[in-house]
């Protein structure tokens, strides 16, 4: 598609997330932030037809994204993830300048729901401080598990600090009994439209007993209080996942694919 490849401005950001502020929450959230690095495609009235967050992370999003093919190539990325059309139209122009992936998961599905659950009746509570030693691990695991990467081997000290910026920014939720994290889940993204969560954990010992329902139905119930939506994505071969997403009502309304390097 033709256009100009630009630094768009915050206004200009906003106005194209809002076009979709569940497929596009990440870069909503980096946007009023003001924290990440963005490229962006506009045509001739100045608004942007996609839009790509560049950093180790590379999200586009919009009809277009080969445009940000040289810019990626030079971004030093570790993951293409967003939209599945937006991610393959990236990558296949940019594959020659980047590193041979290590995996390649599209289909992955993003889940949303706009209406309370039943109640958890679970003890779910915003975590602090004093949380930190439990959820350092828990989270770690829980990164292993998506990723397939162990983030306390590749930066131990970076992975523990960004868990303490989540938990004093309010992004972090706990349920725990006698140092057993029956759930824990945390935020990647938050907007006045959508929390995008992450990292819904049980610990292993305490799986299939029901309570990953019950804390997931009573964080939904929370947070929509504050935003109309609350969204997550996952991937495509985790039925137990899918299953609890489904049953406390969540519906599968978009895809993403994650390329990982």
């Amino acid at each position: 598609m033709r256009g100009n490849v630009i630094e768009p401005t915050v206004d200009q950001i906003l106005e194209f997330c809002a076009r979709d502020p569940v497929e596009r929450v990440f870069l909503e959230d980096v946007a009023r932030r003001k924290q990440g690095r963005f490229a962006g495609l506009a045509g001739d009235d100045d608004a942007l037809r996609a839009l790509c967050h560049l950093g180790t992370n590379v999200v586009p999003s919009g009809d277009g994204c080969a445009a940000f093919a040289k810019t990626v190539g030079r971004s030093g990325t570790r993951m293409l993830i967003g939209e599945e059309g937006a991610v393959g139209e990236l990558w296949r122009a940019a594959r020659r300048r980047l590193p041979r992936p290590r995996a390649d998961r599209p289909g992955q599905p993003v889940f949303e729901i706009r209406e309370p659950p039943p109640p958890g009746a679970s003890a779910l509570r915003v975590a602090t401080p004093r949380d930190l030693d439990l959820l350092v691990p828990a989270c770690a695991a829980s990164h292993e598990e998506e990723l397939g990467v162990d983030p306390l081997r590749r930066d131990a000290n970076g992975f523990r600090w960004r868990t303490r910026v989540q938990i004093e920014e309010g992004r972090s939720w706990i349920w725990s009994e006698n140092g057993t994290i029956l759930f824990k889940a945390e935020a990647s993204a938050w907007t006045p439209s959508a929390v995008q969560l992450q990292q819904v954990w049980v610990d292993p010992d305490a799986r299939r007993r029901g309570f990953a329902s019950r804390g997931l139905r009573d964080l939904v119930r929370l947070l929509l209080e504050q935003v109309p939506t609350v969204c997550l994505f996952v991937r495509a071969e985790n039925a137990a996942a899918i299953a609890l997403y489904e049953s406390i009502g969540m519906r599968h309304t978009l895809d993403y694919r994650s390329v990982l390097f």
